[in-house]
């Protein structure tokens, strides 16, 4: 079966976040933080990026993510906390952490939304509980969103916006987890 494959033609380009170049926050903690792979529909839960154009979702032509969307955002959030330099310890599932708090998140938006004619802008929404690990209990929750305009409608363009986005999600998640715990 050689030379047989589902796609025909080049694979997708790949495209990865860089995510905030540092995380100012004045709180920090000596807890230990688990952060679980956050969880997503079917749509966001793969390697492609997402385009709405109203309700209809759909993927960009020839981009992907370096992995499936959950584990893109579980590891910016990891090094998004690391780059604050306010946490004892932070890591995901199997690392050998003493576990404190554990970070769980719904990634409910991970995308570029346009009107299909004049451009758009990337949106990400996620809804985050805080649980002490302790007793199972939930300690906080939040949604956060960030919005980022898309320069142009190119692959670079919405990887660029979408980087943008996740930027304003993670400081604001590191901020708001270092402020609770």
């Amino acid at each position: 079966m050689a030379g047989c494959s589902l796609f025909s033609g080049p694979p997708p380009e790949t495209f990865d976040l860089i995510g905030p170049s540092s995380v100012p926050t004045k709180a920090g903690t000596a807890a230990q933080i688990l952060i679980p792979e956050p969880s997503a529909l079917k749509t966001l839960d793969s390697e492609r990026i997402v385009v709405a154009t109203g309700p209809r979702l759909s993927y960009y032509p020839d981009a992907q993510w370096p992995d499936r969307m959950p584990k893109v955002y579980q590891a910016k959030a990891i090094e998004a906390f690391e780059k604050s330099k306010r946490a004892k310890a932070v890591g995901r599932p199997g690392e050998g952490l003493s576990i404190d708090y554990q970070i769980l998140t719904n990634i409910r938006s991970f995308e570029y939304r346009t009107d299909g004619v004049a451009g758009g802008f990337a949106h990400i929404e996620v809804a985050v509980k805080i649980m002490d690990d302790r007793n199972g209990r939930i300690v906080a929750t939040r949604t956060i969103t960030g919005d980022a305009s898309v320069s142009e409608d190119t692959a670079e363009g919405v990887v660029a916006g979408v980087d943008a986005a996740l930027s304003q999600v993670l400081v604001e998640l590191v901020r708001w987890t270092l402020s609770v715990i």
